[in-house]
């Protein structure tokens, strides 16, 4: 496995984005069958090809969204009561959602690891999102297209479908 040039990624991002979103539109208004085996082979590539490590954009970058379940078991274990964890770290988003003050996550290590992985948010636990059957893939494809910019991966996933699915759109 190559080393992750994050330079390279945003690049490429960039040129590719606007296009990879539209497949992505069009792909979720098809219903097209065989979405799901796509994705779960896209997703088992993706891992062949990035470690996360590497890049660690979505904790620089982005915010999980907290449930209070979540807020509990990261209180507990750092010793805290969940309103003390909430009023250091938490905040709600214009949608009410909780998520952190500020980025990178205040969990993220010098080199790129969770600092409390075994306890981190169910968020970051299922990101990048890639491989869900409890969710329809016209929301998901949402989801694709909001992480590009962030995550190496998904756009190696949206890439994948792509070359899935472009001869059949």
């Amino acid at each position: 496995m190559a080393k992750l040039n994050i330079a390279s990624f945003t690049r490429r991002t960039g040129r590719k984005k606007k296009d990879l979103a539209k497949f992505l539109r069009k792909l979720g208004k098809t219903n097209k069958r065989g979405i799901y085996p796509a994705a779960v082979q896209a997703n088992y590539e993706v891992w062949q090809e990035i470690e996360c490590l590497d890049c660690a954009n979505c904790c620089k970058k982005m915010t999980p969204t907290y449930t209070p379940k979540d807020i509990k078991r990261i209180a507990t274990h750092l010793d805290m009561t969940y309103d003390e964890y909430y009023e250091k770290w938490l905040k709600k988003d214009t949608n009410g959602d909780i998520i952190n003050k500020s980025t990178p996550c205040q969990f993220l290590g010098k080199d790129h690891k969770c600092t409390i992985y075994e306890f981190r948010p169910d968020d970051c636990a299922q990101f990048p999102h890639f491989v869900r059957k409890d969710v329809k893939f016209q929301i998901q494809q949402k989801t694709y297209t909001n992480n590009l910019s962030y995550c190496p991966a998904t756009l190696r996933f949206v890439e994948k479908l792509e070359e899935a699915f472009a001869a059949k759109l």
